[in-house]
């Protein structure tokens, strides 16, 4: 059990040693945070094997809260999907810490930026390792502080604290329903222990709950469909999901290393992991499962069309992150959580490589982001040019490198699930191609044709930035030939096999894949390689700009939310503060004021005034006492 423990506990003293004494080891702060991860991720590795040859922990290793028949514990559940996320985290969160040595070099804030990383895997940890709804829940919310920590870690900047506001609000609307989920387990199971839950939920199958009750009304809703339904408004903050995505882009306001950590390979990926811890609840709700499975479908196409014309080279990255997240959720409402996972997996590996490889551009231009300023990279940048390349790949599922076999392992059970599944299959197949056309048409922009960039010599990378960036290439081939889906088959239940006649999609499926993706790249090669000048015609057309300016859902949000919200905070303001609490504490003052000044009148220092006074008050005194 030690081993466990240390898991996160390293990290955790890592951000206890730099939170206290980061101020004096100021640059220095590295030979504190990379060990206590690289520790981490070597027992992660020894609880990866212990888990594949059997040895399973659900364990509680004390009691946080007591009180009547609210009992909960911290606790560890170690199976198969835990070790599988315990490796994602600590990889992922190692190479991000040595590439941050490099990229962070100089900052002033270097040493808080290195605490906030380490609490921020700690959360993380913590999340995959919990036993209960509650424990999940609190470290949920961490996770999204460190979220906004590391978003504004360059608070000097306005639109890094927007940026950091916007995704603190735009996640609290999903996890204001995620906390309203839990306190329902609470009620019906009388626990928020997962086994108890777990074991007892499909006894709650047929109990449904009168929503409107409470005004006289009779709309009676499953309520384990409720609690799904709950839980997912989490996952749909958390993983930038419609309508809840709009945060995950302008989170690219933070450092790069933060981009690839939290925005890409971790964080945004506890909603899919919650989704496949919980799929016990899911299962027993076909109702849930179709949602899950419509906004991951369309999460996947409508975030792939705005990357399309993207210009920002995180941001193109950014909504590529969100539609690949809607692949796995949507793997997860087909039922399909061991493919989902699988994916996660994989995408950590060539999404984390894409970011850094971006970071790695961006240092060489001294921070420049705009592909319009970009160009002619790949012979001063080669080894950042050939890793670029790898995790773009891989993203666009191209035979062997990784995202190959997850994604169309995603597809697959689409095809499988017939019906609704079969259209979003479809839906995922043309979401393939514009995934490939975007990608590349960064590549080409970035490394190929002319130079636009203010920078005439820019150089390659130092090895503290490229070497994370080669490891990832080498696990963005690699990670798709694992057997992951087989490793997690005694969590969920098993897909059920494909009916006669539908085999065929097993072979079709990848074939149309790969003709997709290439397709895809062919395209971005002709529009941005052989005949540059097309683009600038389809930029004129009404789908560009709508594609541009992301479908002006910001505006919409705004006009919506945002506007009449300030509009009814400055209204409060302005009569509640200003007229009425306001008024009332200065009428108090006022009428102590006159009062005070009614009072010195009478104050005159005449002593013959003061013997009239004495006299009256007497005879008043004597007179009330003879009147009663």
């Amino acid at each position: 059990m030690t081993q466990y423990i240390l898991i996160p506990l390293l990290p955790l003293a890592a951000f206890v040693i730099l939170g206290l004494f980061g101020h004096i080891i100021r640059e220095k702060a590295h030979w504190v945070a990379v060990p206590a991860v690289l520790l981490s991720l070597l027992f992660s590795l020894f609880t990866f094997v212990d888990v594949s040859r059997g040895e399973q922990v659900y364990a509680d290793l004390y009691t946080w809260i007591s009180s009547a028949n609210f009992q909960v514990s911290i606790g560890f559940q170690i199976d198969e999907l835990t070790a599988v996320m315990l490796i994602l985290v600590t990889v992922v969160s190692s190479l991000v810490n040595i590439y941050s040595v490099g990229y962070m070099h100089g900052d002033k804030g270097y040493a808080r930026f290195f605490a906030y990383v380490a609490l921020f895997t700690f959360s993380m940890l913590m999340l995959v390792l919990a036993n209960n709804f509650l424990q999940l829940y609190v470290f949920w919310e961490a996770v999204g502080l460190c979220s906004y920590l590391l978003i504004a870690h360059w608070y000097e900047k306005k639109s890094a604290c927007d940026a950091a506001t916007k995704a603190f609000l735009v996640n609290r609307v999903g996890d204001f329903g995620f906390g309203l989920g839990v306190l329902l387990i609470f009620l019906t199971f009388g626990s928020l222990d997962y086994l108890t839950v777990f074991t007892q939920a499909p006894l709650h199958q047929d109990e449904t709950l009168n929503l409107l009750g409470w005004v006289g009304g009779n709309w009676q809703v499953s309520i384990l469909t409720l609690i799904a339904l709950l839980l997912f408004a989490g996952a749909v903050g958390k993983s930038a999901q419609i309508p809840l995505h709009v945060w995950l882009p302008d989170a690219m306001e933070g450092p790069t290393p933060i981009s690839a950590l939290i925005h890409a390979a971790t964080m945004v990926t506890a909603g899919i992991f919650m989704l496949a811890r919980v799929h016990t609840i899911y299962d027993l709700s076909p109702i849930a499962m179709d949602v899950v499975m419509v906004v991951g479908g369309i999460t996947a196409l409508f975030a792939a069309t705005i990357a399309l014309t993207q210009t920002d080279i995180k941001r193109i990255v950014a909504y590529s992150t969100v539609s690949q997240l809607g692949y796995m959720t949507m793997a997860c409402g087909l039922g399909a959580y061991a493919a989902g996972i699988f994916h996660l997996l994989t995408h950590g590996a060539f999404k984390a490589l894409l970011f850094l490889a971006a970071g790695s551009v961006i240092h060489a231009l001294n921070g420049e982001q705009d592909l319009r300023r970009m160009g002619g990279l790949k012979p001063f940048m080669p080894t950042t040019y050939w890793t670029f390349v790898v995790g773009a790949t891989a993203l666009a599922g191209i035979f062997p490198f990784a995202g190959f076999f997850s994604k169309d392992a995603i597809l697959i059970q689409a095809f499988h699930h017939g019906g609704l599944g079969r259209v979003f299959g479809w839906i995922g197949l043309i979401t393939v191609v514009m995934t490939a056309f975007y990608i590349f048409r960064l590549i080409f922009t970035v490394f190929h044709g002319p130079s636009k960039s203010a920078v005439k010599h820019p150089h390659e990378s130092p090895a503290v930035i490229t070497l994370p960036l080669m490891i990832l290439a080498v696990l963005s081939i690699v990670t798709g030939w694992f057997p992951i889906p087989q490793f997690l088959s005694s969590v969920f239940v098993a897909v059920p096999e494909p009916a006669e006649g539908q085999a065929m999609w097993e072979t079709l499926i990848p074939v149309l894949s790969v003709l997709a993706g290439l397709g895809g790249i062919l395209c971005a090669y002709l529009f941005y390689v052989r005949a540059p000048q097309l683009p600038k015609r389809l930029a004129q057309g009404i789908l560009y700009r709508l594609s541009f300016h992301k479908w002006y859902v910001d505006e919409i949000y705004d006009r919506l939310f945002v506007r009449p919200t300030v509009n009814m905070a400055n209204a409060l303001w302005k009569y509640m503060d200003v007229e009425i609490i306001d008024g009332a504490v200065n009428g108090v003052a006022e009428l102590t004021r006159d009062w005070a000044m009614a009072l010195r009148r009478i104050q005159t220092g005449q002593i013959q005034h003061y013997a009239l006074y004495m006299a009256v008050g007497a005879f008043l005194m004597i007179s009330v006492y003879l009147f009663l």
